[in-house]
């Protein structure tokens, strides 16, 4: 027994000395060196809300289907930013995009596309487009740079195109010159039918989604007697479109299979859609929509559904008389996820994907026309939350803004001036 113990007291010391020497740390404080996850939402500067900035009277007495839908919290910018006029000698400009060398593509509505440095500096105008009709609310409209263009060079535009039975929004592709001065090979590849002997609601935004296709907004074409081909799926008049660079119908749009529809409609139900906007972080596609006397709109656009006009509508005639039976919800109809009342009149819009001016990251910009300022719209959930007004001290019609390459805004006034905004 006395045998065992002294074997297993031998075994026990042999085992320890064999173990390995555990070091205490040199400094106790061993997470100092690991770096904590940072916040995001902390690294944004606070929302500063402040009263509404609509103040004036609405042109009618309807009630919004839910809060936030209109008037919401106005906002107000901290950060620090300038706006300077690069040029005024522009002439009735319309669309506004920007070249990967940082050149603006603008087009002129009487037919002239023009080269911008970012200093202001305006290259001769650019023609070599087919016929159109520039009068009215006609013309070159949008345009919009090839997701390609380093490899294609091509421009896509929007246009009101002439013929003898009348005038429709046409969307056209043309290749730029290598050294910007000429465009070649100019091709009709979409027409909104039907044509109609009018000069309004050509609609006509255009831009490029994530897989490379076109969506294009046409008007109702302002007439009683073209008003309701909005809510028919046989034409292209109040309508979202989707086609291919060919000009070819997407071939996922909602429609494609039903017989007698006109095959690019993505949605339908619009009155005079301005502005269209890809949002960056969602591939969303959001919509601005001049409504009639009062009702203009913000839309998030979905396949296949229907925006209701002039079933449904937050304005009223301009001779105040109501829209059709005067109301402003029905089911199967989409509500707008923001609308003004009185008129705004807005336009072309572009969302701020960039974080120099830290609070605009992800905002919504809208041109506005009547209005005479750009809105920012903070966007949460698919929910304005709040509304700024800028330049609203500049008197201007503003037509169109685009994202620049270096955090800024570039703006476009019916005067003919263009503005950076920025750093």
């Amino acid at each position: 027994m006395i045998k065992s113990l002294i074997l297993m007291l031998a075994l026990s010391l042999f085992l320890f000395a064999c173990a390995p020497t555990i070091q205490e740390p040199i400094d106790d404080n061993i997470d100092d060196d690991i770096e904590e996850p940072i916040d995001e939402e902390s690294k944004k500067p606070e929302i500063v809300f402040v009263d509404p900035v609509e103040t004036n009277q609405p042109n009618t007495s309807y009630l919004p289907a839910f809060e936030g839908q209109t008037r919401v919290s106005g906002v107000k910018t901290t950060s620090p930013f300038t706006k300077s006029v690069l040029t005024t000698l522009l002439k009735e400009p319309w669309g506004i995009d920007v070249l990967p060398n940082g050149d603006l593509v603008v087009t002129e509505k009487s037919g002239s596309l023009r080269i911008v440095k970012s200093d202001g500096t305006i290259g001769p105008a650019i023609k070599g487009f087919p016929a159109i009709n520039s009068n009215g609310q006609g013309g070159l409209l949008d345009v919009s740079v090839s997701p390609q263009f380093t490899q294609d060079r091509m421009l896509y535009f929007t246009l009101s195109l002439r013929s003898s039975q009348g005038s429709l929004t046409g969307v056209g592709k043309a290749k730029l010159s290598s050294d910007q001065s000429s465009l070649s090979d100019f091709q009709v590849i979409y027409q909104a039918t039907p044509y109609f002997n009018g000069v309004g609601h050509y609609g006509s935004r255009i831009v490029f989604d994530k897989e490379g296709t076109l969506f294009i907004s046409t008007g109702d074409r302002q007439s009683l007697q073209t008003r309701m081909n909005s809510q028919s799926l046989n034409n292209g008049h109040g309508k979202i479109l989707r086609i291919n660079v060919d000009g070819t119908p997407a071939q996922d749009n909602p429609f494609i299979n039903q017989a007698n529809s006109h095959l690019p409609i993505y949605a339908y139900g619009l009155r005079n859609v301005q502005g269209l906007a890809i949002d960056p972080l969602t591939g969303s596609l959001w919509a601005s929509e001049m409504g009639p006397q009062g009702g203009d709109e913000i839309n998030l656009i979905e396949s296949s559904k229907n925006y209701g006009w002039p079933i449904i509508s937050y304005g009223e005639e301009y001779t105040g008389a109501p829209i059709g039976d005067g109301i402003t919800q029905k089911e199967g109809m989409e509500q707008p996820v923001y609308y003004w009342d009185p008129a705004v009149a807005p336009s072309g819009m572009t969302f701020y994907s960039s974080n120099v001016i830290p609070e605009w990251e992800n905002n919504l910009f809208v041109a506005m026309l009547r209005g005479q300022h750009i809105a920012r719209l903070i966007i949460e959930d698919n929910r304005v939350i709040g509304e700024e007004r800028l330049l609203s001290d500049e008197g201007q019609r503003f037509r169109d803004v685009a994202m620049g390459l270096n955090g800024e805004l570039y703006a476009i006034t019916d005067q003919g001036r263009l503005y950076r905004i920025g750093k």
